[in-house]
């Protein structure tokens, strides 16, 4: 036995353990998948965190607490007789290699091959589920930027796409001017959908770009927050109120702040 094996081994029997219903713990006891899911989604954010702060140190840590809740889940199924954790790898296992040919298989394939193989791979993947639409089995529980450039990814494999990016710059523009519009006629109910589209067309252009939206918007976020709170230091350094500020003064911190960072 490996020591991988080993350490999986030892991890599938802690989780059993733990949801011993006489001997084990009480709150992993009682807990079902549907309870699981906002500690999954709370994990996965704080792996991306580590990742994108460069806390490497953290990053084996939160990964493992990622690994704990696939085992979780897999522990709860296989209580209930739905599935264990040993299938759970084997169709990943399996998946893998049927999305890989050029690795797995007898023949290379060129990039533009194996984007077809993929996309061929996921359709028929889809066909089996009884899925119809290209759309089908995008989950609605993705945050609004994910989810927003997969719908676009899925539908330009169906060559329903602006050949380039300039097509979604023009469109981005014409976003702008409805969304102008509707500030004008003080309707908040169009200002809400233009507001919509706007954002829709600017995942769109990220994506023409090959950049993932989510991981933009998230390092710009993180760049505002670090701007931001070296402002609130200038600000304190010179005895200010920053709510007395001028939209000048303010703008001549954030210039300031620019500069250092």
């Amino acid at each position: 036995m490996t020591q991988s094996t080993e350490a999986i081994t030892r991890l599938l029997d802690i989780m059993a353990r733990l949801r011993d219903p006489e001997h084990g713990c009480p709150w992993d006891s009682e807990q079902t998948m549907l309870s699981l899911l906002s500690y999954t989604l709370e994990e996965a954010y704080e792996v991306a965190d580590a990742i994108e702060q460069g806390h490497d140190e953290e990053v084996p840590k939160e990964l493992g607490d990622l690994l704990f809740q696939v085992i979780f889940y897999c522990q709860i199924a296989q209580e209930e007789g739905s599935f264990d954790f040993e299938q759970v790898v084997t169709e990943l296992s399996d998946k893998l290699e049927r999305r890989h040919p050029h690795v797995f298989g007898e023949h290379q394939i060129s990039k533009q091959e194996l984007e077809q193989v993929w996309h061929q791979s996921k359709a028929k993947e889809r066909q089996e589920k009884e899925l119809h639409s290209a759309l089908d089995d995008v989950p609605l529980s993705l945050p609004a930027l994910t989810r927003a450039q997969k719908l676009q990814r899925r539908a330009a494999n169906e060559g329903f796409d602006w050949p380039d990016h300039i097509g979604v710059l023009d469109k981005m523009q014409e976003e702008i001017l409805e969304l102008k519009t509707a500030i004008s006629n003080n309707d908040a109910s169009e200002i809400e959908d233009e507001m919509g589209d706007l954002l829709f067309t600017a995942v769109n252009l990220s994506r023409h770009l090959e950049q993932d939206s989510e991981s933009c918007l998230r390092r710009a976020s993180i760049k505002f927050e670090r701007r931001f709170r070296r402002v609130e230091e200038l600000i304190a350094k010179d005895n200010t109120d920053i709510k007395q500020l001028s939209i000048e003064q303010m703008d001549a911190y954030w210039k300031q702040a620019k500069q250092e960072l």
